[in-house]
């Protein structure tokens, strides 16, 4: 692995420790930060089995660690609002944007199609090299949908074991019966981030 990835790797994990100091609600904390040690033996694996571009190494590296930043609040209590007026000297996002509820699912979902996309697009020219970066793309984007949904369906089993109390806790859906869907939608418009802007270059070899 390169000092690049490692250093990036090093302080994802570092983020990870830093997010269970104190936590606020451990056992729901540690239901969305099981998802996140997943994800890291999962990049560690994947890249030795089919190198990341340091770029996407990074951007998997970034969103994992937003996500357990969020997972520390259980995402619908992150304080962002009071980050930014004491950071901006009294600007509310809430206020500027009339928003009544905490949108840091929002970003979560949103980041996921953003940081994964463009290495998935690189992953399917990998494995297929026929595949023009366009056909690359549209895999890329269903395989984030189809993930975004079992996501949802996994949140739903869950709540599904847990008291009312404990379920709106981890699914932070703040009342909004569109929640599910609305996740599911940023997830797949944060896929533009992988979308082939410049002209098809050479299939890129697959790496074993």
């Amino acid at each position: 692995m390169a000092a690049g990835k490692r250093a990036w790797l090093a302080l994802t994990l570092a983020v990870f420790a830093a997010s269970w100091v104190h936590p606020l609600w451990p056992a729901e904390q540690a239901m969305h930060s099981s998802l996140a040690v997943l994800g890291i033996v999962w990049l560690v694996w994947h890249d030795r089995r089919w190198p990341l571009r340091s770029a996407h190494f990074a951007a998997i590296c970034v969103f994992i660690s937003v996500h357990n930043i969020a997972a520390h609040w259980l995402y619908s209590n992150v304080p962002y609002d009071q980050w930014l007026r004491t950071l901006s000297g009294g600007w509310s996002p809430n206020a500027a944007f009339g928003w009544q509820r905490n949108h840091t699912d929002r970003l979560i979902h949103l980041l996921f199609g953003v940081c994964f996309a463009p290495a998935l697009r690189e992953y399917a020219r990998q494995r297929w090299p026929a595949l023009s970066p366009r056909q690359a793309f549209v895999l890329a984007t269903m395989a984030i949908m189809c993930a975004s949904l079992l996501y949802e369906w996994l949140e739903w089993l869950i709540a599904l074991l847990l008291s009312p109390e404990q379920a709106e806790s981890y699914n932070g859906q703040q009342g909004d019966p569109w929640d599910a869907h609305m996740d599911m939608l940023l997830a797949t418009l944060g896929c533009a981030s992988a979308w082939p802007w410049r002209r098809a270059g050479h299939p890129i070899p697959l790496t074993r």
